[in-house]
């Protein structure tokens, strides 16, 4: 995703007698010092080598709006050199040639005194890479988008040094100021230096960019202190989660996850003031960006709900003021709304948020949002295709819901591209409002409407004849079982009606027959993890009476797919949606329908897991909360034997969000083999327990047969 340019900071170093610098992408790179890396969430460092018998030492730590970064040049015979990156050659869209040249700005501040040292380099430039598939009513309110940036130097040193800008590989020295596209700027430093920067950023101007410098890493701030205050926020969070029983390499992906899930979205407001890419507006208030809403609504807004909760009322509040200022709730906001992927889950976002207790927020403004989601087609409904990141197109919201989906309950595969991820989408999108509808206390026509549409959509495109999901034509004609997917195909879509799984699993022919349908998905090589339409299938032989299958699957999904190496993830992070399903699954449940307010039990990773839970804003008097998790010898034993929650058996495979967040102690009893626990009265389970029975079978998706029949 191309939200802005980035702020690009090259060390270099040059002969004494020369005063070139390397200008361009290819030429800069330096190889690092194997093995000289160190990571960790608050501080990051390298050796490179210079390229002239020395080394650059590079330290990094951040705060939320501004990097420090520390350069330690070893080479005495070498003059080095910081070089900024104002404006750089950018790709609009995936084809090679399509190369655009945004315009930047930069300008130097020089000391006063004789040294004529640089004291600030400071830009900007327009660069957006997904400004292209901006939607066409906000395009013209955000014509004046810029990122800019402040970079503040400080050095021992008080010797001379030379300096200037870069144009088109174009060196100017002393120059001072310069606008135009393919734009740097330099400042050269005594041999052996060591340079502190600090770098800030901003969406709203260079000066705001300055005051975030002052506010958040002031002038004699060092470098340890910048690290030292970035790790006690890391470790506020990381010391949430207590782990035993897990080996080094799982603890490092466990609590690598836990960071990864805490990232986004991210703050874009700037001491209690955002630019809108909505409006092209200066606002008062908190903005948060970065929402990879098709991703994150499975599992990772859930994780937030649960040990973020101090971000939620911001969050959804930003999620607010991107609707009264553009329109529409965001559906990819990245600064400005990206208008890609399908459907609008920001409406399960609200959704999910007011089941679980979030307060804090405008509800009757949300629920106007989440409304016109439901009921308002987007411009050009008939005639627009929405393909993924289609060029000059308004928003896409609901592509498809006045010319096919409100009528006929699918979207129309020859009217608009991934017709048949949208019909399923819009469904969960429908039941997801319904719950907002019945949270609020809504009329009974409008939830009635909104339940009915939610649970009828899904199996119009169900063709009995092949046992899967597929596309249908707006004549009733299907489209072929390979059209109409989002990031993902026939089998994962087929199981992708996570709001009516005892509807899913009567129309394809019951729990056994569901059951066999998991195993060919899962032993024909079916499930992508890569891909989020897959991450709750493995939870959903629970359901159908067969929680020991799930409690296998979700095990190897996590030993394939994670790992504790540079290539630790099997696909894209997908602004923590990929950690957050690891780290539910690691905790031993999973919100498959994340508006229900309830989780499926999979099977717990280690011996004990201890939470602390976070107070919730806006619950009177709440503090910190424990919940334990004990499943003692669960590293060697994948299989439930029982399960109790503060001391209340649980006999079926689903934990309800009060369990959690009240806090308690959950223990589950592990064993070697499969057990009777969450499993009904299968030939082939019975076989795998040596026909061994202690009570009667209790029917794993009873609790949610009764749910179905209730709505």
């Amino acid at each position: 995703m191309g939200e802005s340019g980035p702020v690009v900071v090259v060390p270099g170093v040059t002969e004494m007698d020369n005063s070139d610098i390397k200008t361009t992408f290819e030429e800069r790179g330096l190889k690092k010092s194997q093995g000289s890396e160190t990571i960790t969430p608050a501080y990051y460092s390298v050796v490179l080598d210079d390229g002239q018998g020395g080394g650059i030492l590079v330290e990094q730590s951040a705060t939320s709006r501004v990097g420090h970064l520390r350069f330690t040049f070893t080479n005495p015979s070498s003059k080095p050199y910081i070089l900024l990156e104002s404006s750089r050659p950018s790709i609009l869209t995936s084809t090679p040639t399509n190369v655009s040249y945004p315009h930047g700005t930069v300008s130097l501040h020089v000391s006063p005194n004789s040294y004529g040292q640089v004291q600030e380099i400071c830009g900007s430039n327009s660069e957006r890479q997904d400004s292209i598939i901006t939607p066409t009513s906000t395009l013209p309110y955000v014509s004046n988008f810029a990122g800019y940036y402040c970079a503040r130097f400080s050095t021992s040193s008080t010797a001379s040094t030379s300096y200037g800008t870069i144009q088109n590989s174009t060196i100017y020295p002393l120059s001072t100021s310069a606008e135009g596209p393919l734009l740097s700027a330099y400042a050269h430093f005594p041999p052996q230096s060591v340079v502190d920067v600090r770098i800030g950023t901003s969406f709203i101007s260079i000066d705001q960019a300055r005051k975030n410098i002052d506010a958040e890493i002031p002038d004699g701030t060092t470098l340890e202190q910048t690290v030292e205050g970035t790790k006690a926020k890391w470790v506020e969070k990381l010391d949430m989660f207590e782990v035993e029983g897990a080996n080094e390499e799982q603890k490092e992906i466990f609590f690598t996850g836990i960071a990864h899930a805490l990232q986004y979205p991210y703050e874009q407001h700037e001491q209690g003031r955002y630019y809108s890419g909505y409006d092209g507006k200066i606002h008062e208030g908190e903005s948060y960006t970065g929402y990879s809403i098709w991703d994150t609504y499975r599992a990772e807004w859930a994780f937030l709900i649960l040990f973020a909760p101090e971000r939620l009322q911001g969050m959804i509040t930003s999620m607010l003021a991107d609707y009264t200022q553009g329109g529409w709730l965001p559906m990819w906001k990245n600064v400005v709304e990206t208008n890609i992927m399908v459907a609008t889950h920001a409406d399960s976002l609200i959704a999910e948020a007011v089941v679980k207790g979030v307060t804090g927020f405008d509800t009757e403004l949300a629920w106007e949002a989440v409304w016109k989601d439901a009921t308002v087609p987007p411009k050009e409904d008939f005639t627009t295709s929405y393909f993924d990141r289609e060029e000059n197109v308004d928003y896409e919201v609901r592509a498809g819901l006045s010319s096919s989906y409100a009528q006929k309950g699918w979207v129309a595969d020859d009217i608009h591209s991934e017709s048949a991820s949208r019909t399923l989408d819009y469904a969960y999108d429908d039941y997801a409002a319904y719950k907002l509808a019945s949270a609020l206390g809504k009329p009974s026509n409008i939830m009635d409407f909104l339940l009915e549409r939610s649970l009828r959509a899904p199996f119009t495109i169900f063709n009995p004849d092949t046992g899967f999901m597929e596309a249908r034509n707006a004549d009733g004609t299907w489209a072929g079982e390979d059209h109409g997917w989002t990031e993902g195909d026939k089998w994962a879509y087929s199981f992708d009606v996570v709001h009516d799984i005892p509807g899913l699993i009567e129309k394809r022919g019951g729990n056994e027959s569901f059951v066999r349908s998991l195993d060919e998905h899962f032993d024909g090589g079916h499930n992508d993890h890569t891909n989020e339409p897959s991450h709750h299938i493995p939870y959903l032989y629970a359901l159908a009476g067969a929680a020991y299958k799930t409690q296998l699957r979700v095990r190897e999904i996590a030993q394939m797919n994670y790992n504790n190496t540079p290539n630790g993830l099997s696909g894209n992070e997908d602004c923590g949606q990929m950690s957050a399903w690891y780290i539910f699954s690691a905790m031993g449940f999973y919100p498959v329908n994340p508006v229900s307010g309830e989780y499926i039990v999979g099977s717990p990773f280690f011996d004990k897991i201890t939470i602390h839970l976070p107070p919730r804003p806006g619950h009177k008097g709440d503090k910190w909360r424990k919940l334990t998790i004990t499943a003692l010898g669960a590293p060697t034993k994948p299989y439930i034997k029982s399960l109790t929650i503060n001391g209340r058996r649980v006999d079926v495979p689903v934990i309800r969000h009060e369990d959690i967040m009240d806090g308690g102690e959950f223990v589950f009893e592990m064993s070697e083999r499969v057990e009777q626990w969450g499993n009904t009265n299968f030939s082939e389970q019975q076989a795998l327990m040596g026909g061994e029975e202690t009570h009667e079978p209790v029917v794993a998706d009873s609790i949610w047969a009764t749910q179905h029949v209730e709505l």
